[in-house]
């Protein structure tokens, strides 16, 4: 499988990007790290700067056909900075169009709401942005890993960096079974 991982160029949660896209190339599929500007992004460990890891694809330049599935790692800056960009929320709302499917973790599922993607849906996420979703139409729920299929496609969220284990495990076994 061929899956996209949507971060803003700076302010992505690293172990978010970091354990998903391991657990998807040990699994021996394709991880493509698109963003909005080229170059790299800049990750952090909570407040602090960390690592950087090059753009592969940019947004305004890629189509949801070119991929599998969707994987949106948290951070508080990274999914703000993605909701006020139209071509991400724009390629983020593809997927849910498309039918493939969606995993986001912690506070990823702020873009979820731009996108206007979430009502009559079931998910978790960090718990300050349980607000946010029940305005915009979901249901929050306090899981692990939450998968939702009432809709389009199957979304797959997760609350924190704690919960990665059970992400990863889910979202790769929810993906593989939606690409047939």
């Amino acid at each position: 499988m061929r899956i996209a991982f949507l971060t803003a160029p700076e302010g992505v949660e690293q172990v978010e990007l970091t354990e998903p896209w391991q657990a998807a190339k040990d699994a021996g599929h394709e991880p493509v790290l698109v963003s909005t500007e080229a170059g790299e992004i800049q990750a952090f460990n909570h407040l602090d700067k960390a690592d950087t890891f090059p753009v592969d694809e940019l947004v305004g330049e890629v189509t949801v056909d070119a991929f599998d599935g969707l994987v949106l790692p948290g951070g508080v800056a990274n999914p703000d900075f993605l909701r006020t960009d139209e071509k991400a929320v724009a390629f983020v709302r593809g997927f849910f169009e498309a039918g493939r499917p969606v995993a986001a973790i912690c506070h990823a599922p702020w873009t979820l709401v731009e996108a206007d993607v979430v009502r009559g849906r079931v998910l978790t996420s960090w718990p300050s942005l349980q607000t946010d979703l029940r305005n915009a139409g979901a249901t929050w729920v306090d899981e692990q890993v939450k998968v939702c299929d009432h809709g389009t496609n199957k979304l797959i969220t997760s609350r924190k960096p704690d919960d990665l284990k059970a992400f990863c495990e889910t979202y790769l076994e929810v993906f593989a079974a939606e690409a047939g």
